[in-house]
């Protein structure tokens, strides 16, 4: 093995992680096959991936419906003071009550460097539950962000899996 950093995967670990990526469901010795190595190997690198927090939970790519649409909520932070309590709750509990009580689920949420400072994508019965979740961050943190939403329309790729019905693209070209 090569000198790599404590942070980088090595090569081996990368093969892992492509094929966990490509299908988090498969088994190892499915995955083993894939990338040459023996099941044990695999297991071990597996496990070593979680003890270091590199890999963290498995997860499933659901298609958007008509009961649960996708949005995705821009934010950017204000130029003011932020209230230290608003910004514990904000990044500790994310309104949990509030997304509960409203239907909404959050997938993803990144602190990014741009035009905004979070990006959250989120699951809503429709637009309206969505600018009501939205309605209710800017009440509660007043003054604090700038708020903007979108709606996933169609998605091409998500988390490396291309969807199942590319078809229904055409319809947005």
């Amino acid at each position: 093995m090569g000198n790599t950093s404590k942070n980088q995967p090595t090569s081996d670990e990368q093969k892992v992680l492509s094929e966990l990526q490509k299908n988090s469901r498969n088994t190892i010795d499915a995955i083993a096959k894939n990338c040459g190595f023996s099941r044990q190997k695999v297991y071990r690198i597996i496990k070593q991936l979680e003890s270091t927090e590199k890999i963290w939970g498995y997860s499933v790519t659901m298609d958007e419906t008509p009961e649960k649409q996708k949005f995705i909520l821009f934010l950017k932070k204000g130029k003011g003071v932020h209230d230290p309590r608003q910004v514990k709750e904000l990044l500790n509990t994310q309104m949990d009550s509030l997304k509960e009580e409203l239907g909404v689920t959050v997938l993803h949420s990144y602190f990014i460097h741009g035009d905004y400072d979070l990006v959250t994508v989120f699951t809503a019965k429709d637009i309206m539950v969505a600018k009501k979740f939205v309605a209710a961050l800017i009440n509660k943190f007043p003054a604090t962000f700038s708020i903007r939403i979108n709606q996933v329309l169609y998605t091409l790729r998500e988390q490396y899996i291309r969807t199942p019905h590319p078809e229904q693209m055409k319809d947005f070209i």
